[in-house]
């Protein structure tokens, strides 16, 4: 279990004002510090969206028309966000409030989360009818699921809150490669790429989400340790791996003599990190074909006696061929 990561200094000060503080008291604060922030009542949203046809869950969005186009989501869009059973705006707030997560939001995101922007929204149509919404900016979803994750890795979460956890790492591995505003911006229709950051989002989703699954089994490193004699490093793993990896892995994956191989690797250089894996920017079909690959490349190892063996098995099982098409060399020469 990681060491619990309490707040200090002044914002450990703000944690335990912001504790002392009764109901009322935090509204008349809240109501007060959102008028100095957002002014009384003149920010009406320009734009509307929504996450639920791309993602799957209802949750309304807006662009405001300040000077810096904020990206807002209502308190019940944070609530569904986050993954919270029947999500609303009370929802969150009681969530943002609980002990095992205020304490890693820190003082400067509490009052954030306190001061919610109220905006006006005009719904389209002969009567032109206003309606009041509160809600956040976007960047406070990553705030928030910064600290249900801190609050996870310090053993603060019941069992039942596992899943928050695992949303709120998806959630923030996504949003910080495809940025949460730009999303909010495109699915309220007021980025004129929208549908290609919708994309770009929705494969970061499926990126980290799929980085919680082991594609590669343990055993298949273990048996290369064995079978060509490499030393384990105290951190990471042989440069070696890295060959072994394209060329008895990627290169033949589905039969496609390196192709496969080569538009997830482009995919990535577009699209990814420096830190990013090649398997995250497969397809479905493509984790697929890899999860079968490995399986047969680390029963072939298994079985195997000695590196000549085992590449032997290789050449014939893996490429039909008598020898390897990249001369069985682990060396990157």
């Amino acid at each position: 279990m990681s060491k619990e990561k309490v707040p200090t200094g002044r914002a450990k000060g703000g944690v335990a004002r912001a504790k002392a503080l009764t109901p009322e008291k935090k509204q008349e604060i809240a109501r007060k510090g959102a008028l100095a922030r957002w002014g009384n009542g003149q920010l009406k949203a320009t734009h509307k969206g929504n996450f639920e046809v791309h993602f799957g869950f209802d949750a309304e969005c807006y662009v405001l028309n300040d000077a810096n186009k904020t990206a807002v989501m209502t308190q019940r869009s944070m609530a569904a966000a986050l993954g919270l059973s029947s999500p609303s705006g009370t929802d969150f707030e009681r969530f943002v409030n609980r002990k095992s997560i205020s304490k890693y939001l820190g003082a400067g995101v509490l009052e954030k989360a306190m001061q919610p922007i109220e905006f006006k929204w005009v719904y389209p149509g002969a009567k032109q009818s206003a309606v009041t919404i509160k809600g956040y900016s976007a960047d406070l979803l990553i705030d928030v699921c910064n600290a249900v994750r801190a609050a996870h890795e310090a053993g603060e979460l019941i069992s039942t809150q596992l899943k928050l956890a695992r949303q709120a790492s998806v959630v923030i591995g996504a949003s910080a490669k495809a940025g949460i505003q730009g999303l909010v911006y495109a699915l309220a229709g007021y980025d004129r790429t929208k549908e290609d950051v919708i994309a770009a989002y929705k494969m970061y989703v499926a990126a980290e989400a799929r980085e919680y699954e082991k594609e590669f089994s343990p055993e298949l490193y273990e048996q290369w340790y064995r079978l060509y004699g490499l030393t384990k490093p105290e951190r990471g793993r042989p440069w070696e791996f890295r060959y072994l990896t394209i060329d008895h892995i990627y290169k033949p994956l589905a039969r496609s003599n390196g192709k496969v191989f080569s538009l997830a690797k482009s995919s990535k250089q577009e699209n990814g990190e420096k830190g990013d894996k090649i398997h995250q920017f497969l397809s479905e079909v493509g984790v697929k074909a890899l999860r079968t690959q490995v399986g047969k490349i680390t029963g072939i190892a298994i079985v195997s006696e000695t590196r000549e063996e085992y590449e032997r098995y290789i050449a014939e099982k893996v490429f039909g061929q008598k020898s390897l098409p990249f001369g069985g060399d682990a060396d990157p020469a």
